[in-house]
């Protein structure tokens, strides 16, 4: 297949990368969720605050939230690689069979001039009409290219948004490992204080 004058393999391979990263946020995402369920059975068996719980599960909910807004956009992304790709092909397939057209029809007219002096001047004119033809065709197409090339604009400030996305999640993610690493430590806490108080019972006895 032909590749459209504006359309480079590398263009869809930037494409394809974003795509990856999104799928690379709803895996992070994923991970993420169960680390908040396993973080909400933890809080359960040792029996911490209900504002503690609460936090976490309201946290849980909001990461559920922004999990499936991000399946939502890489769908909706997905949807217009492929319609971008579709126009590629149409647009390469129209291309191909134009310069085959004109091709045989320039042929065949050269053919007839020299077979044919006397229709010189019909040939010419036909020859000119199929030229105009071609011009108004290839208008068309690089209408259709210049169309492609915003679409492509619009994936790279996608991926842009993406990456401060990720980002964000990264930050979020530290803030959480602390968060994590808080309620551990208090769940020590309490433990060393039960067994100080379970070891001073025996002697006020």
């Amino acid at each position: 297949m032909a590749t459209p004058v504006g359309w480079s393999q590398g263009g869809s391979g930037s494409v394809c990368l974003a795509f990856d990263q999104l799928r690379d946020v709803i895996e992070s995402q994923e991970e993420l969720i169960h680390q908040l369920r396993n973080v909400m059975i933890l809080q359960d068996e040792n029996f911490v605050s209900k504002e503690e719980f609460q936090a976490v599960e309201k946290k849980l909910v909001e990461e559920k939230a922004a999990h499936a807004k991000t399946k939502v956009l890489l769908a909706k992304e997905e949807e217009k690689l492929q319609f971008a790709l579709g126009e590629v092909e149409v647009l390469s397939k129209q291309l191909e069979k134009e310069k085959l057209a004109f091709e045989k029809a320039l042929s065949s007219v050269k053919s007839r001039a020299l077979q044919e002096s006397s229709k010189k001047d019909q040939l010419i004119t036909k020859c000119n009409e199929i030229e105009s033809h071609i011009i108004k065709q290839e208008d068309i197409l690089n209408g259709k290219e210049n169309e492609i090339k915003e679409l492509q604009q619009v994936i790279s400030q996608q991926k842009e948004i993406f990456r401060n996305h990720m980002s964000d999640f990264r930050i979020q993610k530290q803030q959480e490992n602390y968060m994590a690493q808080v309620l551990d430590q208090k769940h020590k806490k309490a433990s060393a204080t039960r067994q100080a108080r379970s070891r001073q019972r025996p002697r006020e006895k």
